[in-house]
């Protein structure tokens, strides 16, 4: 058993970096496919809002698969969904095509975080579970410095890039085939319970609903709190307070170190106080450091309070943990997938809606504006149960009342 969740651990956070992989990749390329194909601005926006989209639909497919045909099947199914997809963009004739194939390798790349957070739920003892958890999503800011290394080698051969990272996927691929178990957890409540297939129905209805819905607004707060901030943080910094390009460059890359600590540090933090108290620590935290960011004219302190910032960002790792102790296991999937990738979908607009606002109060206001999206999923949070007991939550909620 102990050599398996090492296995999982191990395992889930390769599948996560490459998922992180693909999504930074298209940010970074976004220059070169504006010039080679003759996009405009908003052009290229939407190639990246229709990866958030199909993300959001992945938390139907994904959690789906997940909880009526197994955690290993449905990782798998993910993987090479967004592999094949990402490969594709390398014959790419036209935007149109461009927008279908990042919107199809969106519900590849959402349903992997539904799988890899069950599977370390349903491995992982609850002791350890905050910082399992933590420490697989914190693949997410790994992903994004190795995104980093490979654009600087292919572009501005974006195509030649798309095709080596999706055919690169098969490495995850084959480890989950070769190494992984199916979760055991998963397989005796498929055993007890053969009466339906899961849906999003089993959780929008019944004593799930208000989880789900509250989860889903934390989600989606703190998420278009994050998209916002973090797309544009690097366009402020240049843009209203005059810092070099070549030092944004450097902010981006200690901001990728701070997260990668921050997720790990205070995933360890969560086992000992709890998911809930680190979740809302985080968000106020990063609620606090935005307005920071926008009276701040000192350039070096700008600079450096970047890996401070994203250390806060860590509840996006708790997240994991906490989303899936929230649910029984027969619909965990479902569940934690709907929450977050739902709310990853609302996010899509974030970008949008942060660059109309700036252009009437600036980045600087549109930056605190963050913050109160921040402020208010740590709201949110408060409404929802406390997790971290032997047995997840909603499972002890289950044989308490006998289903």
């Amino acid at each position: 058993m102990r050599s398996t969740r090492w296995i999982v651990l191990g395992g889930c956070f390769l599948a996560y970096l490459f998922d992180a992989l693909e999504i930074v990749l298209l940010s970074l390329s976004l220059p070169a496919i504006r010039h080679d194909m003759g996009l405009s601005a908003t052009q290229a926006g939407l190639l990246a809002t229709a990866t958030l989209l199909g993300i959001g639909v992945s938390s139907v497919a994904g959690g789906y698969v997940a909880d009526n045909f197994g955690r290993k099947k449905a990782l798998i199914a993910s993987l090479v969904v967004f592999g094949v997809f990402t490969a594709a963009l390398a014959v790419v004739p036209n935007f149109a095509v461009f927008l279908i194939l990042r919107f199809l390798a969106g519900i590849g790349l959402g349903a992997v975080w539904s799988v890899v957070s069950a599977y370390v739920v349903e491995t992982w003892p609850s002791r350890h579970r905050g910082r399992a958890a933590a420490f697989v999503i914190s693949a997410f800011p790994a992903g994004g410095a190795l995104a980093a290394v490979v654009s600087g080698q292919f572009l501005p051969d974006w195509r030649l890039m798309f095709l080596v990272a999706g055919t690169a996927v098969v490495m995850p691929v084959l480890v989950v085939l070769v190494f992984f178990r199916e979760s055991a957890d998963w397989v005796a409540h498929k055993v007890q319970r053969t009466d339906h297939a899961v849906t999003v129905r089993d959780v929008l209805s019944g004593s799930l609903r208000r989880t789900t819905l509250l989860g889903t607004l934390m989600a989606a707060l703190a998420l278009t709190g994050y998209w916002g901030a973090t797309t544009w943080l690097p366009t402020y910094l240049t843009a209203e307070r005059g810092l070099p390009a070549g030092d944004v460059a450097l902010f981006v890359t200690i901001l990728n170190l701070g997260m990668f600590l921050g997720y790990n540090g205070f995933g360890m933090l969560a086992d000992r106080v709890g998911r809930r108290r680190t979740i809302i620590l985080t968000l106020l935290g990063v609620a606090l450091t935005l307005p920071v960011y926008a009276f701040t004219t000192h350039q070096a302190s700008l600079l450096w309070l970047g890996p401070l910032f994203g250390a806060f960002t860590a509840f996006f790792g708790i997240f994991g943990s906490y989303l899936g102790e929230l649910f029984p296991t027969r619909a965990r999937a479902t569940g934690a997938g709907f929450c977050f990738n739902v709310g990853r979908g609302i996010s899509a607009f974030a970008p949008f809606g942060l660059a109309g606002l700036a252009g009437v109060v600036g980045f600087s206001g549109g930056l605190l504006v963050c913050a109160g999206f921040f402020a208010l999923a740590a709201l949110a949070t408060l409404l929802l149960p406390r997790t971290g007991a032997q047995e997840p939550v909603a499972d002890r909620l289950e044989v308490e009342a006998g289903t």
